[in-house]
This record gives structure tokens, sequence and C-alpha cells, in this order.
């Protein structure tokens, strides 16, 4: 730990107490973390959809490493002076030590949050039993708490982007995560404002993060901190974008045998000044 950040950490403290909210995107390297940083984002945070993409591999299976989760982890904490934020998957392990481990290990690469989320790593039966999420996140808030700076910790239920639609379990999940004394309440796949403010309701006077760009991009920032919302991220939607608008590119060349795609791309002297 260094004094930046500490001041760091507590600059990230800060956004999520104050009164209006602040959006904080995902960029998924050191190139993307510089980009976002011009346009005066307040803090970033990793993207574990958008790093096993750029490794070919797929997401929520946990085919990515801790090791190298931290590694690409590093590259965007070292890009900019910004408060950075980890997504720790599951704390690289089912047991409350892995998750403790995880956590001094992401503060030791100079994060000053992260998140850990209660799923298994395992698509037929992907979200842990109850007590053992709960403990998990003790764990989880002891370590952070161990250390000589304000990281905030993240806990996620994961129940609504696992195929499974039940609000009322993520919720306690949710409640039982802010009783253990994580500073951050998030549940990914929220689709409705009533759902939003369930959330919010339920965990109050905690921060709730919400993601957009999941299929839920019909609300803006302006209603979301109206019902309450502290933080907003983008989860693997920018990377998509990107990855998106790369394969439409591929795709014209292959089958029209044209190259318009070129006509809209970001020049490239720009592109090369940001990171001059």
């Amino acid at each position: 730990m260094n004094n930046t950040q500490q001041a760091k950490g507590e600059l990230f403290r800060k956004l999520h107490q104050r009164e209006r909210l602040f959006v904080i995107p995902n960029p998924w390297d050191a190139g993307t973390a510089k980009m976002l940083a011009t346009l005066g984002f307040e803090a970033l945070a990793t993207t574990s959809a958008g790093l096993a993409f750029s490794l070919g591999r797929a997401d929520g299976i946990a085919a990515v490493t801790r090791e190298e989760t931290l590694h690409n982890a590093r590259t965007i904490v070292q890009a900019t002076g910004l408060p950075v934020s980890a997504d720790l998957e599951n704390g690289f392990g089912h047991q409350p030590s892995a998750c403790a481990e995880t956590i001094l290990l992401a503060a030791g690469i100079g994060l000053v949050g992260g998140s850990i989320e209660d799923t298994t790593g395992d698509p037929a039966d992907p979200i842990l039993p109850f007590e053992l999420s709960v403990e998990r996140i003790k764990a989880a808030v002891a370590a952070a708490r161990s250390l000589p700076f304000t990281f905030t910790l993240t806990a996620r239920a994961e129940n609504l982007i696992y195929g499974r639609p039940y609000l009322d379990d993520t919720i306690k999940r949710l409640q039982a995560y802010a009783e253990a004394g994580a500073d951050v309440l998030f549940a990914p796949g929220l689709k409705t404002i009533d759902e939003v403010k369930a959330v919010i309701n339920a965990v109050a006077p905690k921060p709730v993060n919400v993601v957009m760009g999941l299929g839920n991009a019909g609300f803006t920032l302006q209603q979301l901190e109206q019902y309450g919302v502290k933080r907003v991220s983008t989860g693997s939607s920018l990377a998509r974008a990107a990855y998106g608008q790369f394969m439409r590119a591929a795709v014209e060349i292959m089958q029209d045998k044209s190259f318009g795609f070129a006509n809209t791309t970001m020049p490239y002297a720009e592109i090369n000044k940001l990171f001059t």
C-alpha cells in the first residue's frame, strides 16, 4: 500500500456516498482503460467476460485463472490514475479462505475494490448454497477490513443471469451479504424498475450497483439516479460492442468483398494520440 492507493481507496468510497450516482465502465485492457479515462469517468472496473473473450475463452465457466485476472487488473491499474475495482468472479475457490486470499492479492496489485459472486463455475449447478455464500462474504469482508486502506467490497447475487429468476432468493442473499459487511450490493440481470427498486429498498442504506447493457438498455442515468441507484456499471457490453463491430467488419470483407466499415472507424491518428 502507498499513499496513492490510500487516496484512491478513499475517493472510491466517497463516490458511493454522495447523492448523485456515478458510472463505472468496464475496460478489458490497458488501452481501453486509457480511452475511458480521457472521457472523464471517475473510476473503472474490470470485466471477467471482456478478459475471457480477449483470451479466446468463454466466460462463466472458471476458464480464466486468478493469476490471469490479477495480471489483467494490474495493467488496468497502471494505465490510469483512476480508482480501479476488479471483477474477482467467485473468489477463485469455493471456500471462504479462497475469497479472503483473493481480496488480499487484489489489494497487493493496487486495486481499491473488488466483487465476489456466489457462483460455482459449473453451468449444471451454477449457484453456491446460501450459508456457504454468506460465509464467503464474511471472509472477504474480514480480509478487506484488515488492509491499511479503504477497500470497497461488492457482493454479487448471480441467480438472475444463470436462469434462476428467483428475485426473493436474490434479495435474501443480498440482505445477508449486507449484514455480513459488504459495502456494495449487486444483482446482475435486473430487468424492470420494480426489480431495481425492490433490491434498493431491501438493502438500504447500502449502495446498489446496477449493470446496464444486458438487455435492459431502456433506462437513462437520470431515471436510475431518481430511483436511488448509486453506481452503474457496463459489464461486458462495451467489449461486446467492440467485438460486434469487429465481426461485422470482417463479415463484410468475406461476404460483400468490400471495406465500407472503414468509413466509420475511429481515425488512426485520433487513437494513436490517446496513447502518445
